[in-house]
């Protein structure tokens, strides 16, 4: 009985699912991203543009599979292995789940660089590290609590981080020096290299349109709430990224830029002083703190779901007394804590784009095959509905921007990501052996 009740008490509002969806994009990758595209100009904002274009007819695509397989957990394992089989299935949920705790760990560096801002000695290397470790395992924990508990905790820091970066982008319109959007391409490389390495950075931002699709089962309505959701959530983020992006690269110029672990406590101290750089940094925190508490409730649900059609071990599927996948917490976790300690010798901004890159691609190829599998789906189950055909005209322009972006993502990054992201066939094999043991049994 008391499974029921927890059960029924961690259903999420619609306002709690836009907070998860805006609140897991715009953490992280926009309080700290501007740093990493200084390098590249003031080109880097016409990749936020085409990066926003991309994420919302991807966004379209979910919402369209919302609707076709509501009330399923697992977004692109899920739709995948609907589509296109098990094995695709497995693999896209393989490479999704490697790229959110991969990713979680770029935001909890994203955090300590701007604690950095109050404690200096933070900066050290291994004092980043540890930090950045303390920080996952303290959310883990929290999450522990459930999926209501996490979404109320996304509304707060929703509110604590918007309201900072709406003054940014309104009161730093009057501080843009023009002079510095001149340098449009900073690179060596041809101007569509740079948008193409640039947009690979800025997808970044976007990963977590997703994120109610992810949670369909705590979902009231999932058919409405979902698609809503969804859109609502990526137009915010879409809106804060470009505007804030095209201020602050107005404002700092992009040598200074490039060097900082803290882009918008620099504009903010430009804006209103000392006391503007800590206001902005205390935003980013708490955007920071926010995101990693969705991000590590997604990355649980999605190995939850794998393990609930018997593809992951399904001590991966148990839940304590609030619904929480208690061992895929624990796990992701301890993985987390590995990934931080192998990369902890680069510098902060270095550690961190490094990481995103990863994320990226391992996203990136469960999008590809989402985009596929939704064009299939679509002609399967949908074929009656009056808007079928610019169902799929929409899927085939989200599975060429996916592609693209893999292209852009670079050659060293494709490669070591690409090893990550074939890890899991291996683990397929075993799975489907053990599984057809049982029925031999």
């Amino acid at each position: 009985m008391q499974n029921v009740k927890s059960g029924k008490n961690q259903y999420m509002s619609f306002w709690m699912l836009v907070a998860l969806v805006s609140g897991n994009m715009v953490g992280s990758g926009i309080f700290l991203l501007p740093s990493g595209l200084a390098k590249f100009g003031s080109i880097s904002i016409l990749a936020w543009i085409f990066t926003a274009i991309g994420s919302v007819l991807l966004a379209l695509v979910f919402c369209s599979f919302s609707r076709l397989v509501p009330k399923v957990d697992g977004g692109p394992y899920t739709y995948v292995r609907v589509g296109m089989g098990n094995f695709l299935g497995f693999q896209s949920g393989f490479g999704y789940w490697v790229s959110l705790w991969v990713g979680n760990c770029a935001i909890s560096l994203a955090m300590v660089g701007y604690l950095s801002f109050f404690f200096p000695i933070l900066s050290d290397k291994l004092m980043t590290a540890i930090t950045a470790i303390g920080i996952i395992w303290i959310i883990t924990f929290f999450n522990m609590f459930g999926a209501r508990t996490v979404g109320w905790l996304q509304l707060l820091s929703m509110i604590g981080k918007t309201i900072p970066l709406l003054f940014i982008i309104f009161s730093g319109v009057w501080y843009i020096h023009p002079e510095y959007y001149l340098e449009f391409n900073r690179t060596d490389s041809s101007s569509l290299s740079a948008l193409s390495a640039a947009a690979s950075l800025t997808l970044w931002a976007f990963i977590g349109l997703e994120s109610a699709a992810v949670t369909a089962s705590k979902v009231k309505n999932p058919q409405k709430t979902i698609p809503l959701a969804t859109l609502t959530g990526t137009l915010i983020a879409a809106f804060i990224y470009i505007a804030s992006s095209t201020v602050i690269m107005g404002m700092v110029p992009a040598a200074e830029l490039a060097n900082s672990n803290a882009p918008f406590a620099l504009a903010a101290t430009e804006i209103i002083g000392q006391a503007g750089g800590v206001f902005i940094a205390i935003a980013a925190v708490i955007a920071c703190l926010g995101t990693l508490n969705g991000w590590i409730m997604v990355t649980a649900v999605v190995s939850k779901s794998i393990a609930q059609t018997n593809l992951f071990p399904k001590i991966f599927a148990k839940e304590n007394r609030y619904g929480a996948p208690s061992f895929s917490l624990i796990l992701s976790g301890v993985l987390m804590t590995i990934l931080l300690l192998l990369t902890m010798s680069k510098a902060l901004v270095e550690q961190f784009e490094l990481i995103i890159l990863m994320a990226v691609l391992t996203a990136l190829v469960p999008y590809f095959y989402t985009t596929i599998s939704n064009i299939l789906v679509i002609k399967q189950q949908d074929k009656n509905s009056p808007f079928w055909q610019m169902s799929i005209i929409v899927a085939v322009l989200a599975c060429a921007y996916s592609f693209w972006t893999i292209l852009g993502s670079g050659q060293e990054v494709v490669y070591y990501g690409m090893i990550l992201f074939f890890l899991g066939t291996p683990i397929y094999a075993i799975a489907e052996w053990v599984n057809l043991q049982r029925k031999g049994q």
